[in-house]
């Protein structure tokens, strides 16, 4: 079992800017697509970007050239670096393998207006 544990989060205006992290306990982590996703009050969890194994990403449409995810394998480590923040993007953040359930606490993102 992998456990995750994702931090960065905070309280940023609209138009800025925050590092999400996510790492992982176990090495197999380096195996496995990785995926962001995000869960707004009172709205399903979604995902948001996916990275594979080999580095290859995915982006829902809303995040696309905003928000840029990477990894670290030596590390155990991804990244969600995310750009001109908008109030709809204020959500608890989590990061997961998507045919994986090693959920974490997830990161509060808070984007003001």
């Amino acid at each position: 079992q992998v456990q995750l544990v994702e931090s960065g989060g905070g309280l940023v205006q609209a138009g800025g800017s925050l590092r999400l992290s996510c790492a992982a306990s176990g090495s197999i982590f380096r195996f496995f697509t990785m995926g962001w996703y995000r869960q707004a009050p009172g709205k399903q969890r979604e995902l948001v970007a996916t990275i594979t194994n080999y580095g290859s990403t995915n982006y829902e449409e809303s995040v696309k050239g905003r928000f840029t995810v990477s990894r670290d394998n030596a590390k155990n480590t991804v990244y969600l670096q995310m750009n001109s923040l908008k109030p709809e993007d204020t959500a608890v953040y989590y990061c997961n393998a998507p045919t994986k359930n090693w959920w974490g606490q997830g990161t509060q993102v808070t984007v003001s207006s």
